[in-house]
Order: C-alpha cells, then sequence, then structure tokens
C-alpha cells in the first residue's frame, strides 16, 4: 500500500488520516481513488463540495449548511478543500461526541471566525441545519425547536449568556459536554 507512484495517496497522508480519522486504510484508498476521479486536480470547490454533502440528505435543501461546513474545513482560505481537509471534513461530520468534534462544531457556528459565537450566528446555523430536516420530520419536532429561532433560543440559553453576549470555544465546548440536550441540538441526526 505505500507505493509512492502519482494516483495514490501518499504514505504521509495516509498515516496520517488512520491516525486522525475513524477510516481505515482501505477506506481511505478507496475515498482518495474516488476523490481523483471525481477532482483530477487533487482539490475540491465549494459547489463541488455541496453536490456531494448534498447526496447524504437527498430529502433535504443540503447547501446552506454544506457551506458552512466548507468554510470551516477550509483552513486556508483558498476556496477549495484537498483530499485531506475532505477527509477530515467528512470523519468529523459523521463521528460522535468528541473534543474535536466540538472543536469542528465550534469553528461551524463562528461563522466569521473571529474566535466567539454570538446569537446571531447560532441562529444562522440553526437555519441551515434545519434545511436538512425533511419536511415530514419537523411536524415531529418538540414545540419548543420547532423553528430555527426556537432552536437557537434553546441552544443559546444552555450557555447562560444575555442576548448581545459572546461565548468562546472552551465555553461551547464545555457546554455541549455537560448537556446531552445542546449536544442534540447542534447537529441534525436522521430518524432511523
Amino acid at each position: 500500500m505505500g507505493n509512492s507512484k502519482s494516483g495514490a495517496v501518499s504514505k504521509e497522508i495516509l498515516e496520517d488520516l488512520k491516525l486522525n480519522t475513524k477510516f481505515s486504510e482501505t477506506e481511505i484508498v478507496q475515498w482518495y481513488e474516488n476523490f481523483k476521479r471525481q477532482c483530477p486536480t487533487g482539490r475540491i470547490s465549494k459547489e463541488e463540495f455541496q453536490t456531494i454533502y448534498s447526496k447524504f440528505f437527498p430529502e433535504s435543501d443540503a447547501n446552506t449548511y454544506a457551506q458552512h461546513v466548507f468554510r470551516s474545513f477550509d483552513t486556508n482560505d483558498d476556496g477549495t478543500l484537498d483530499f485531506k481537509e475532505y477527509i477530515i471534513a467528512l470523519h468529523m461530520t459523521s463521528t460522535g461526541k468528541t473534543t474535536r468534534k466540538l472543536e469542528w462544531a465550534f469553528s461551524l457556528f463562528d461563522v466569521d471566525k473571529n474566535g466567539y459565537i454570538t446569537k446571531s450566528e447560532v441562529k444562522e446555523i440553526c437555519t441551515a441545519i434545519f434545511k436538512l430536516i425533511p419536511k415530514d420530520e419537523l411536524a415531529d419536532l418538540p414545540e419548543d425547536e420547532n423553528t430555527p429561532e426556537k432552536r437557537a433560543d434553546k441552544l443559546w440559553k444552555f450557555f447562560d449568556k444575555g442576548e448581545n453576549d459572546r461565548v468562546a470555544e472552551g465555553e461551547f465546548i464545555q457546554g455541549v459536554l455537560d448537556n446531552d440536550e445542546a449536544l442534540r441540538l447542534i447537529q441534525y441526526q436522521p430518524l432511523k
């Protein structure tokens, strides 16, 4: 597997991704082959990412959420993701309750990238999350979270902050770790 002919994932990237994701070597190699086929340049644009991400939510409008996910993983702000950024994005958005996932979630909610989350940013992401929820599931949501505004209000209360206050990364992570309800509110989990 460690061959370095062009077209194969480099040994360094493969080892790094095996250490930092839940994916096996076989899965990473398969992802890489698909990635190279779909993105011969080795970079994926925001539009391409949105198209791929939307396939995970066929019953929903995932475009807005995908744009926020893309922004949070485009760490060098060049408007594209390389293979490693792409795999880390898939891993972080599909794994369970970990501090790393919560660090990523904070960067997702930190829309203006200033190191803090405001209530308006929480509302913006809650609005994007709502677009992921299929119409037939919206009716089953609890009364106090059946709109993006209500969901944002409910989540904001967990941080014990005023309307115009800000939440730092550590406060966000601790607030979500301390409360399973908050963890549920920062994401969309399809009904099984």
